[in-house]
């Protein structure tokens, strides 16, 4: 990225305070001072305390005109020289609170908590989130109402149009390196990121000697406690900022699928400690088809669920009908209602015997074959379809067409009864 943080000079000074110096820059004309947020957010600052409107409407021409000097960037005070119209000159100051030692403490132990948020600084970014986090922790990065002061030559009690045009001027610094933000609330670049490298460095405990360990090589140590399962899955993060997503990117549905990751992870950890697991059978893995049809059985947004349907080939009311087989029986419920099998020989004579066996003579209901593995009571309104696992399925008709009913039952009579 190109911008005026190439025409800065730096200094040291003995306390270890840094301080850039920005040369002057060109006339403005035609172009608006912030165009990044938080170069909008200093100039509301800005212009939301200043009392006299006029004032500042003759700042921002001072500073289209080129008329701010150099502009010295320190720890709580930005300077320049402001030149009038007539040829005078004044020097303006603009004052503004350094943060503490333990609010820098707060904002260094955020920031290297989050990748992301180290990423974005290097990149001369400032997203919403990162200041969002940082106002959380009890840090507030931009200025608020009242936390620019003024301090000019020409002795206004209140922003005049030198200290105005220097912050309209500030303003475009701001666009291109956020650490000049940083600087004046009291870290320069360089110490900021000595600091974030000193707090993520690894821990690299001391070596043994290989003579230890291969004399070792037998020895296995004992196993961690197990971990505890958590009450509850964790919280996903919130996706709503300030700053609009990206095209097709859309915030609810990834916080969505976040909270399902969590709910499903914590499900697995649960599994995976209880008393007996390795007995158990293993996970059936679900397609692409199938897990839209989860997803949605724990749904109640239906945007998100309109873009399931759409994503898995099927109508809205076919989703619907797809949720209800799920939650009578997930995926095996599923496959009843969306396939149709055909029977062995051996499985068929089982599924006969089954329907013979199942009511007494006066009971027995009147059924039709209705496909494979389907079974109509006929003038019933109900049916009955055999799982590939021998379980039986209810059914009802419903406007013309066939919906799930109930959980299945390996008595097929049991299953009518519901």
């Amino acid at each position: 990225m190109s911008g005026y943080g190439d025409l800065s000079e730096e200094h040291m000074y003995g306390d270890g305070a840094e301080e850039r110096t920005f040369a002057a820059l060109p006339p403005a004309h035609g172009r608006g001072f912030a165009e990044t947020w938080w170069g909008q957010a200093w100039l509301k600052a800005l212009e939301d305390t200043a009392l006299d409107g006029q004032q500042l409407k003759t700042g921002r021409r001072y500073a289209r005109e080129g008329a701010v000097g150099a502009v010295s960037v320190r720890p709580g005070r930005i300077t320049a020289v402001v030149r009038d119209r007539d040829g005078s000159s004044h020097r303006s100051d603009v004052v503004w609170q350094r943060l503490s030692d333990d609010d820098w403490d707060r904002f260094l132990g955020m920031a290297v908590e989050r990748a992301g948020h180290i990423a974005a600084l290097l990149d001369r970014d400032m997203p919403p989130h990162l200041v969002e986090d940082a106002a959380t922790a009890g840090v507030e990065l931009l200025p608020g109402i009242g936390d620019l002061e003024p301090e000019c030559t020409c002795e206004a009690w209140d922003h005049c149009p030198h200290t105005a045009a220097l912050c309209y001027q500030v303003a475009r610094l701001l666009d291109q390196d956020p650490f000049v933000l940083l600087l004046m609330r009291g870290r320069g670049e360089r110490a900021l990121l000595a600091d974030l490298a000193e707090r993520t460095e690894p821990d690299i405990p001391a070596g043994v000697p290989a003579a230890e360990v291969f004399a070792a090589r037998d020895i296995v140590p004992p196993l961690p406690e197990a971990p505890e399962v958590p009450a509850e899955a964790g919280a996903p993060p919130h996706l709503d900022t300030e700053a609009a997503p990206e095209p097709g990117v859309d915030p609810a549905a990834l916080e969505f699928l976040a909270a399902d990751a969590a709910r499903r992870a914590r499900e697995m950890l649960a599994e995976a400690l209880a008393p007996g697991h390795e007995l158990q059978p293993p996970t059936i893995d679900l397609t692409e088809h199938q897990d839209a049809v989860r997803l949605a059985a724990d749904c109640d947004d239906r945007r998100i669920t309109g873009r399931l349907a759409a994503g898995s080939g099927r109508r809205p009311a076919e989703l619907d009908l797809a949720v209800q087989a799920w939650r009578y029986g997930g995926a095996a419920s599923l496959s009843v209602l969306e396939e149709e099998w055909t029977p062995g020989p051996e499985a068929l004579a089982r599924a006969k015997d089954a329907l013979a066996r199942a009511w007494q003579d006066e009971d027995r209901p009147v059924l039709r074959a209705s496909g494979a593995n389907r079974w109509t009571v006929v003038g019933g309104g109900a049916q009955l379809r055999l799982g590939r696992d021998g379980r039986w399925w209810p059914y009802r008709k419903e406007r013309g067409a066939w919906v799930p009913a109930g959980p299945a039952d390996v008595d097929p009579g049991a299953v009518l009864e519901r």
